[in-house]
């Protein structure tokens, strides 16, 4: 009789994050619904730890969250007096030196920046409110499914403060200038079929698919050679930096470069 297989558990699993690691795919999970996965730093904190302990066998990682809301941003906790247990109050913060401050907030962003990495391609699973950081953490994906209930809004704007967490420039890119601006300024909600549209989702479901879509996403691009999706995530993030010219010698480069890898004759 064969032996049941080893279930290793969760890498990780503290301050309403989860990961597991499946071989080649990875998936972190916001594990908070009753606060509605409510970010504070620990989280972020514990979310920068998943991106560091992701082992080399994986390709795709997934962002998923349970309950009815994938995050209803930052919990208002932190603008209260005592702040979180632990952690300085962010009317702390304010009161400290710009450096201290802003070292602060480069350790929050850690949280945002992994998912872009050129080696991974991660895809961010989203229903029902994603609202201030919780929008800019489906931001910092490279690809958004939603649910049909989906609601993005950033609310930042409204509580006196800006976007912070990584979420403009990606906003920009997906769908311009004056709507980036008009989302962020009237906080407003946008939802699952604007979000499509646009640019911001790649697909939209019921949201009793969405498990689904995101598996038959993850499997399409799992069926492409690693080196060649790497080599092109590499080549598309680069584009908005170069202009025609440098992006056609770019392509030249990196295809040199699969060309020698497939004859066998790379470094």
């Amino acid at each position: 009789m064969a032996s049941p297989a080893h279930d290793p558990g969760p890498a990780l699993d503290k301050d309403g994050v989860r990961l597991t690691v499946d071989d080649a795919i990875a998936t972190v999970t916001l594990t908070n619904p009753a606060k509605r996965n409510a970010q504070s730093p620990a989280l972020w904190r514990a979310l920068t730890e998943a991106g560091r302990l992701l082992p080399g066998s994986v390709r795709v990682v997934v962002l998923r969250a349970e309950g009815k809301s994938f995050s209803a941003g930052l919990d208002r906790q932190a603008f209260t007096p005592e702040g979180f247990d632990g952690e300085p109050s962010f009317l702390d913060l304010a009161r400290g030196g710009d450096a201290e401050l802003d070292a602060t907030i480069a350790e929050y962003q850690e949280a945002f920046t992994w998912w872009r990495r050129s080696d991974i391609v991660s895809v961010a699973a989203v229903q029902g409110h994603a609202i201030g950081a919780g929008f800019q953490l489906a931001l910092a994906c490279d690809l958004r499914v939603v649910a049909d209930d989906v609601q993005f809004a950033m609310r930042e704007t409204s509580l006196g403060l800006v976007p912070d967490l990584t979420g403009t420039h990606p906003l920009v890119s997906l769908v311009g200038y004056a709507r980036a601006l008009e989302i962020c300024a009237t906080g407003r909600f946008v939802t699952a079929e604007e979000a499509v549209n646009t640019g911001l989702a790649n697909l939209a479901v019921p949201a009793d698919q969405l498990d689904g879509a995101v598996h038959d996403l993850v499997s399409a691009v799992l069926s492409a050679p690693r080196d060649a999706v790497v080599e092109t995530k590499a080549l598309l993030q680069g584009a908005q930096n170069r202009d025609y010219e440098a992006q056609r010698t770019a392509e030249r480069a990196a295809q040199a470069r699969r060309l020698r890898d497939l004859a066998g004759l790379g470094d």
